[in-house]
Parts: structure tokens; sequence; C-alpha cells
């Protein structure tokens, strides 16, 4: 996958929408129609600052499923995805969280979103959530099913779990791609709004074997960083979740392409 076929620019930024927790979910306070206004203003916040992609996420559906989500939760997703996709001439992806594959490449297909985002294609992890195992074979053979050409940006020793054994990120990205055929490789620190360390990042970008790499959490300004990573995923603090101000923690600024 080549990042100028899907963003028009070789380094891209990509604004995290977290959407409050939908209904449903146990800490569900606003109904739909203010969620739907909650995630649009993020949208032209971010999309407004020079945001090359936008990505929704259910980040206040905590405590999260595991795997598979209700299908209400999909329902509201897709309607969310679709507002956005009318809305916003960017490319957009879709995470549902906590694993849920499926779920996911269901919406993007339906909404005509360019990826989603896997938090464990491969290999397993232990979790808030227990034991969660990667289903890179079944996630592969559902998006050849759907016939669709959504991307696959995966993430590797994924942020808020730990392996089941000690392993090297290096190989665990060289069988990402190789293996398990994720079109982009995701790395990020040790939890939401921790920076990604950029020796991860030169490790990330030595394996991948030309796939692109993202910087997934606590995105910094240096030089050097954007040089060793190729794009960025910034997403606003968890704790602005709860307020409508500040709107988003991430301010993008347009890079050269």
């Amino acid at each position: 996958m080549q990042l100028p076929d899907v963003f028009n620019i070789r380094k891209p930024v990509i604004g995290m929408l977290h959407v409050p927790a939908l209904p449903g979910s146990p800490q569900n306070k606003l109904d739909f129609n203010a969620i739907i206004d909650w995630v649009l203003r993020d949208a032209e916040a971010l999309a407004g600052g020079g945001a090359d992609g936008l990505m929704i996420e259910n980040f206040g559906d905590v405590p999260f499923y595991p795997r598979r989500v209700p299908p209400h939760t999909v329902a509201f997703m897709t309607a969310l995805g679709r507002e956005l996709r009318r809305r916003f001439d960017v490319p957009l992806g879709v995470n549902v969280l906590r694993n849920d594959s499926a779920s996911a490449l269901a919406i993007a297909a339906a909404v005509d979103a360019a990826f989603i985002r896997v938090n464990i294609h491969t290999g397993a992890r232990l979790t808030d959530q227990g034991l969660i195992q990667g289903t890179a074979h079944q996630t592969l053979r559902y998006r050849k099913l759907l016939g669709c050409d959504v991307k696959i940006f995966a993430d590797v020793d994924v942020k808020h779990s730990a392996p089941l054994a000690s392993r090297e990120l290096r190989d665990e990205v060289e069988e990402v791609v190789s293996r398990c055929c994720a079109d982009a490789i995701i790395v990020t620190g040790s939890a939401s709004g921790r920076q990604t360390a950029l020796e991860d990042l030169r490790t990330a970008k030595g394996a991948a074997g030309g796939a692109p790499v993202f910087a997934g959490s606590g995105l910094c300004g240096t030089n050097e960083r954007r040089h060793f990573c190729r794009t960025a995923v910034p997403g606003r603090a968890p704790d602005a979740l709860t307020a409508h101000a500040p709107r988003t923690n991430f301010t993008p600024q347009r890079r050269s392409s």
C-alpha cells in the first residue's frame, strides 16, 4: 500500500474521533443526536486544522467487549460513519474496540471508509478484557467476502496490554506484514496519550518491508520523530471525553508532501 493512494500525501496525520459512550453502554449520558453533534464538532476541528484523515472509535464504551460488539453498536457506528463521509472529504477509518475487526470491516464497507484499525491482528495479548487472540485469518477472508478494498492498519505490541511471552518487536512487525497481510503498522506507547518510543518506530520501520508505519499515541512535534514515523494518529486525552471543551488536544499542521 502506498500512502498517497489513500491520503494524497506521503506523511498524513489522521485525527482520532473518540466517540462518547453510545446508547446501551454503561457510561452513556447523551442521546444519539447529541453524540452525532459531538463527533461532528471534533471532526470539524481536526479537519479544519489540517488533518489528512479521520478515524472513529467507540472509545466511550468502557468496559469494552473483548471481541464482538452488540448489533446496536454496529448500527450507531455506521450512522456516525455515514454522517462523517457525507460532510468531510477526507479518508475515514474505523476502529471497534476492543478488537472487533469484523464489525469494523462491515461498517467500513457500508460507509465507504478507507481503512480499519485492528488492535490485535495476530498472536495473543493479556488485556483488561482478558486474553484476546488475533483473527487475521478471519479478517482477511471477511474482507474478501465483502469485496471491498478497505485497508487494515494493525497495531503491534499494542497499548493497554501485555504479551504472553517476550518477543522481539522486529519479529512481530515482520510477521504481521508478511504472514498476516496487514497493509500498515501502528506503534504506540503503553497507554492512550503515552509517547511512542522513537526506538520502537525505528525498529518497526526497519522491519516493515516498505509497509507504512504510524505513530499511534503521544505524538510530539520533534523533527526526528517526524522523520522516522511516516504517519501519526493523534487523539484527544481520555479525560477530555467527559467535557465539551477543550474539543481536542491536538492541532495538526500541514506538512509538505
